[in-house]
């Protein structure tokens, strides 16, 4: 079978500088052979996309369009931030800071010195009752007075007056739990006695004692207690005076190195803490000056020292 001449896929330019008639074939030269056996013998009608240079790659239009919008909600997201960014701090001057504190105290109400004073004593205080039984085996009261607690585990400092005779000691405490106690031991030459609760309560808060070496004649206190059963009570007053001393109305004792305080204490007050506006106790209140068969507040009220009281402890409290 005689061979199909194949022709190059290069043409060569018509002699004499003629153009080649518009759909005219190509006339292969008669003469030449065919350089190639697998070279076409058309030229093809659309030629290969150009070879992609290396290390270019083109990218999906999707992912075109996915990084725009990253990008858009990324810029949206800086913008809101910037709107909604914390005013830079101002530095506040001393005239800023009176102004403030005018403006509080005009507008608010702040409680005074005694009753954070009250407040802060108020946990520590103590109803005391002593009973006695009948002849006919009744059980009752046969006096009552106050007393302030000076050690968590249940020591309760009052007077001896209040306890003295009783059959049985009964304690009420804050939180209004009540428990019978028993007299540790006494002091009588200053009239104290300290008290052991028999069942304490759970975060019992004991006084702050303080000494009386700084206190001053018209120093402001507060005596706490339970006047005629009705408390707990607070009565506001000053130091009226120290060192001073006190005769019983039946003259069966004398006390000496008292504080002398001008806040109403009555009968029921015995044993009652005296307190600064700081909350802390200077004295136990244990008598009030009364001519009269009355006995009641005249303005003239006694408290041993706390240092006195503290030695009914064994040890002082400073």
């Amino acid at each position: 079978m005689p061979r199909i001449a194949r022709y190059s896929s290069s043409r060569p330019r018509p002699e004499g500088g003629g153009e080649r008639r518009r759909g005219a074939p190509d006339q292969p030269d008669a003469g030449s052979e065919a350089t190639r056996d697998d070279v076409p013998a058309t030229t093809p009608a659309h030629p290969p996309p150009e070879a992609a240079s290396p290390g270019t790659r083109r990218m999906h239009p999707a992912w075109v369009l996915v990084s725009l919008l990253l990008v858009l909600n990324l810029a949206s997201v800086g913008y809101l931030a910037f709107l909604h960014r914390p005013p830079a701090p101002v530095a506040m001057t001393q005239k800023d800071i009176d102004a403030a504190v005018l403006q509080t105290l005009s507008t608010h109400t702040l409680p005074s010195p005694a009753a954070r004073a009250a407040a802060k004593i108020a946990p520590s205080v103590v109803h005391v009752s002593g009973f006695v039984r009948t002849k006919r085996g009744t059980e009752i009261e046969r006096g009552e007075g106050t007393g302030v607690v000076v050690v968590d585990k249940g020591l309760i400092l009052t007077n001896l007056h209040v306890v003295q005779g009783s059959r049985r000691i009964e304690v009420e405490f804050a939180d209004g739990s009540v428990s019978d106690a028993r007299v540790v031991t006494v002091q009588a030459e200053n009239d104290l006695a300290v008290l052991q609760a028999l069942d304490v309560p759970e975060n019992l808060k004991a006084a702050t004692m303080r000494s009386t070496e700084a206190l001053n004649a018209g120093d402001q206190v507060i005596a706490v207690g339970f006047p005629f059963g009705i408390g707990p009570s607070v009565s506001s007053g000053v130091v009226s005076g120290l060192q001073r001393e006190f005769q019983s109305p039946e003259g069966k004792q004398v006390l000496r190195n008292l504080i002398q305080f001008d806040a109403a204490a009555n009968p029921g007050n015995s044993g009652g803490p005296l307190v600064t506006m700081d909350g802390e106790v200077v004295g136990i209140v244990t008598a009030i000056l009364n001519p009269t068969s009355a006995r009641t507040s005249l303005g003239i009220g006694f408290a041993v020292p706390i240092e006195n009281a503290a030695s009914a402890l064994g040890s002082p409290p400073f």
